[in-house]
């Protein structure tokens, strides 16, 4: 029983590890100027390339017909290029370790989109949960926050943003479905078809990154995060089909702890006890709100579009 236990605990903890490198890579990412659409276009044409890859090794193909299309544009948009517009612009001006704390929002936020789906019951356990995350992110944007420079609670909400998209997504994939596909395929669909929403963007903003050169530090750490993000997302593919999903959504806690750990690693991030509080308060709200096995409020293919981000 412990040897059969070991290899899934392996992997969680290595597939939390993986995404919360995702938001402090973010964070080198947009340090020198890059921004959104630039950041987005590459990060969905090398993760297209790596799924793409696992897809015709696993002897798959791409459907194309109009359903298809359909979900793929749906999840493209508020799977990567929405989220992504919002935690890349605030990665700008909040600390990684913080935009980590904020994305373990998703759970939390996905309750009451699932009640007003229609898709789940209320209870009051998960109600106490979102009440909980509430408690925490005000830990952060009250006037007595420990933020280290009170004007970056304005950016905040607009962390929150991408956390609500990947809420949404989760939420449409448990409503709609996906047509069939398994979570691989439809990330890469959707993954080809962000790269045709997010290149005219780069190239309207003049925000396009040339991959010519020369490379430094923001284009290597948006090279990480992209592989990182495609390999992360297929292990918990992987993980799912091995252990449930029930068992795998707690990757949740390691991508929020890793993501902390790691700005204080590498970015030389510190926090307030305030900070600590609001992910205590964070976590604990997320248990609260974590599925069951039958209501399943974080589908695979929500942590998935970003941990950063995704």
């Amino acid at each position: 029983m412990i040897r059969s236990l070991a290899v899934p605990v392996l992997a969680l903890v290595l597939i939390g590890a993986a995404w919360g490198a995702t938001q402090p890579l973010a964070k080198v990412a947009v340090s020198e100027g890059y921004r959104h659409f630039g950041l987005i276009f590459w990060q969905l044409v090398i993760g297209a390339l790596i799924l793409g890859a696992v897809t015709l090794l696993r002897g798959r193909r791409l459907p194309l017909g109009a359903r298809h299309l359909r979900l793929y544009l749906v999840i493209a948009l508020i799977g990567t290029v929405l989220p992504g517009l919002a935690s890349y612009s605030a990665a700008v001006h909040l600390p990684a370790g913080i935009l980590s704390i904020l994305l373990s929002s998703v759970p939390i936020l996905a309750f009451p989109v699932a009640l007003a789906l229609g898709i789940d019951s209320f209870r009051w356990r998960r109600l106490a949960g979102l009440l909980l995350g509430l408690l925490g992110v005000a830990l952060l944007v009250l006037p007595d926050s420990a933020l280290p420079d009170r004007a970056q609670a304005v950016w905040i909400p607009v962390a929150l943003l991408s956390s609500l998209c990947y809420a949404l997504e989760g939420n449409y994939v448990a409503r709609f479905g996906t047509e069939g596909l398994g979570p691989i395929e439809t990330l890469f669909g959707a993954s080809v078809v962000g790269v045709f929403i997010a290149w005219p963007g780069a190239l309207a903003t003049g925000q396009f990154i040339d991959p010519r050169g020369p490379w430094g530090a923001p284009e290597l750490a948006l090279i990480v995060s992209s592989v990182l993000h495609a390999l992360a997302y297929s292990g918990y593919v992987w993980l799912v089909g091995q252990a449930g999903a029930v068992f795998a959504v707690q990757v949740s806690y390691f991508v929020t702890l890793f993501g902390v750990c790691w700005a204080m690693i590498f970015l030389n991030e510190a926090y307030a006890p305030l900070i600590w509080a609001a992910l205590a308060l964070m976590l604990a709200g997320m248990a609260l709100v974590q599925p069951r096995p039958r209501t399943p409020l974080v589908e695979a293919g929500t942590l998935g579009q970003n941990a950063q981000g995704s």
